[in-house]
């Protein structure tokens, strides 16, 4: 069965993106086309890049870059949930991204994004990167506005339209993610 991985793409305590990536993963755990999974960037420890080679070398030598190498290749696709930080992606997903190549390769990615627009120049950044690594991201994606889906900024109240954003980059994700497999396999 295809899988899918939510990447929280916050570390920053008090984090919002905590709350929208359990929501991400309560919708997508109501579908029976794919398995889903949880991944928080918190629980790998990524420094800031300390490998000696580039990540297209695939010559990785560190602990933390080789646990998280097979973790992001044993998934087929992902929804990259990130906040917007300066009209860009947060940092610490930036460079749980660059630690890796091949691993991103003829996947499928998605995005849900927040901020006081929606996240959507984070977004426009990680599309950028998505297609050096090779990824194939789909066009749906949700983007929540800090003041009309958070209260006080802070917590997490989707409007309804959103979750209806949710299900259609849900379903290209795993559309997409399945119909690159063939590459993969390669």
């Amino acid at each position: 069965m295809t899988r899918i991985g939510i990447i929280l793409g916050s570390t920053r305590p008090g984090r919002n993106g905590e709350a929208v990536a359990r929501w991400v993963l309560d919708v997508a755990r109501q579908r029976s086309d794919a398995e889903f999974e949880l991944i928080d960037l918190l629980d790998y420890k990524l420094p800031h890049l300390d490998e000696a080679y580039p990540p297209a070398m695939g010559q990785y030598t560190q602990p933390h870059t080789l646990r998280w190498a097979e973790t992001i290749a044993s998934f087929d696709g992902f929804v990259m949930v990130t906040p917007e930080y300066n009209h860009s992606t947060s940092g610490a997903l930036k460079n749980a991204i660059d630690f890796l190549y091949a691993e991103w390769n003829n996947k499928a990615v998605g995005f849900v994004s927040y901020g006081s627009v929606g996240g959507a120049r984070a977004v426009e950044h990680l599309r950028l990167v998505a297609g050096e690594l090779q990824m194939a991201d789909v066009r749906s994606q949700v983007a929540l506005s800090l003041y009309t889906d958070f209260e006080n900024f802070s917590v997490f109240t989707p409007n309804q339209h959103q979750q209806d954003a949710l299900g259609v980059t849900l379903d290209q994700v795993v559309a997409w993610s399945t119909a690159l497999a063939p590459l993969r396999q390669s």
